[in-house]
């Protein structure tokens, strides 16, 4: 039996077995009860039911079955599969009949009064955030560690804002995920301490995405990694893999505490402490084993924003508003296209796209059946409608495979871009002379290939932990 989001979770049992158990449960019932009368018949008429309606309520409660790796990998590509296209100095047309939807406008301030939808009394919020604070489950912690923190936070105000403000486009998707799955709400602010929200993150340790996936656990959980795109950024994908990554270490563990301390510190890690205390007769909790401290402090950073989350005004903090519904759709790939041209068809700016869809780290969306693109919801409607009546090029990059050998700074201007364009599109080091003879991702036209290059989401630096976390020493 364990104890799951505050849910008692155990395997079915056939009735007879109930028998066996639950007298000892309704004892003290049938202490009081007995002084009524002394009759076996009495005994058997207070007794049978009770047993019975126990059976029954038992009967209730869910056979837990944990999802692992939910996601299916993606076989690699290559730039020689993507499609050449006509050569074309126009640019694409978005139809006159179809009106663009402005980029996207900061959302507008909810209400704070929780109502009751009627058919089923479920809470209904208008905001993520009181949606958030009514799943709260998880313990308190260390008091001292965690006041710590939340000094720390309150003494960065900005940050707070910053990272709330960051989180909007992502939080409604991820507690819609944490709630199907029965977990802490807490959970969905994991990403404040892993991330700031930030998809682009990218650590020294090569952890990417707001989850922070090592290459290795990513793929793990089905997440792609290629030239093309890296799904350990993919805010669905990296998503539905990190909740299934702390659902199989809660089953493993039986805590909360210790999963999250796995997720950053490495079941393996956390299973060896365990078994050192266990040897040594002492007690095997979070609190209890060995750990390194940036894992020590690791709750209590989270419980910390927990506790903002819950009531910012005591710490002097606000927090960015969410509208409680979702902000992006999923939208199916039908073609290789320019990523400038997606965003522009969908009426949003290459910082939005990029925002929703920081997996792609060429200016080109590779085509493939199941891959999907994330737009603004309320775009999806004007991205399709532009997308049926689009007439000019799709794409301005063409394969191109040079000969073993070619010199690169001298292949450049015969191309029209620069050789240090030339090379950071192509994930070449700056020091690359010459060719090996693999295939190169380059313009269409030379006319217009300067104009044409987007650097999108290939200028990724490491972000520091301080930078969104306060650092496990502070003691301000």
């Amino acid at each position: 039996m364990l104890n799951y989001g505050g849910k008692v979770l155990t395997r079915t049992l056939p009735p007879f077995s109930l028998v066996l158990f639950l007298p000892l449960h309704t004892s003290r019932l049938a202490n009081f009860v007995m002084p009524l009368g002394k009759s076996l018949l009495f005994r058997c008429l207070i007794l049978v039911p009770l047993l019975a309606s126990a059976s029954l309520f038992a009967a209730d409660f869910p056979t837990f079955t944990p999802c692992f790796g939910c996601i299916q990998s993606v076989s690699q590509w290559h730039p020689s599969l993507i499609e050449e296209e006509e050569d074309s100095d126009e640019e694409p047309p978005i139809s006159a009949t179809t009106q663009v939807l402005p980029n996207s406008a900061e959302p507008p301030a909810p209400t704070t009064i929780d109502t009751v939808d009627s058919a089923d009394s479920k809470p209904v919020f208008d905001d993520v955030w009181q949606r958030i604070r009514a799943g709260f489950s998880m313990s308190t912690g260390d008091p001292k560690l965690v006041a710590q923190y939340e000094r720390w936070y309150a003494a960065h105000p900005d940050l707070v804002t910053m990272v709330s403000a960051r989180s909007h486009r992502y939080l409604y998707f991820i507690v819609e995920e944490v709630e199907k799955r029965g977990m802490p709400t807490e959970i969905a602010l994991l990403p404040f301490i892993e991330s700031g929200f930030n998809p682009a993150a990218y650590s020294v340790a090569n952890a990417a995405g707001i989850w922070q996936f090592i290459p290795s656990t990513g793929k793990k959980f089905g997440m792609t990694q290629d030239w093309w795109r890296d799904e350990r950024r993919d805010i669905v994908s990296a998503t539905n893999g990190a909740l299934d990554y702390l659902q199989s270490l809660y089953v493993m563990f039986g805590d909360w505490e210790l999963a999250l301390a796995s997720y950053n510190w490495g079941e393996r890690s956390v299973q060896r402490a365990i078994d050192t205390n266990k040897k040594r007769g002492r007690p095997t909790s979070y609190a209890a084993i060995n750990m390194p401290e940036e894992t020590r402090n690791y709750i209590p950073k989270l419980l910390a924003i927990r506790n903002i989350v819950k009531d910012p005004a005591r710490f002097k903090l606000s927090l960015h508003p969410i509208p409680n519904r979702p902000y992006f759709a999923k939208v199916a790939t039908t073609k290789h296209m320019d990523i400038k041209l997606a965003a522009k068809l969908a009426g949003i700016s290459i910082k939005e796209f990029a925002a929703l869809n920081p997996s792609h780290i060429r200016p080109v969306i590779l085509h493939k059946t199941g891959h999907q693109l994330l737009l603004p919801a309320q775009t999806v409607e004007n991205y399709q409608t532009n997308l049926a009546q689009h007439e000019g090029p799709w794409l301005s990059w063409k394969p191109y495979r040079p000969k073993k050998g070619e010199n690169l700074d001298s292949l450049a201007p015969r191309l029209g871009i620069s050789s240090e364009k030339l090379k950071l599109i192509n994930d070449l080091s700056s020091e690359t002379r010459v060719s090996d003879g693999q295939t190169l991702l380059v313009p269409t036209s030379s006319k217009r290939a300067e104009n044409a290059f987007e650097p999108f989401n290939m200028h990724i630096h490491p972000v520091a932990p301080q930078s969104v976390s306060p650092p496990a020493n502070n003691t301000k």
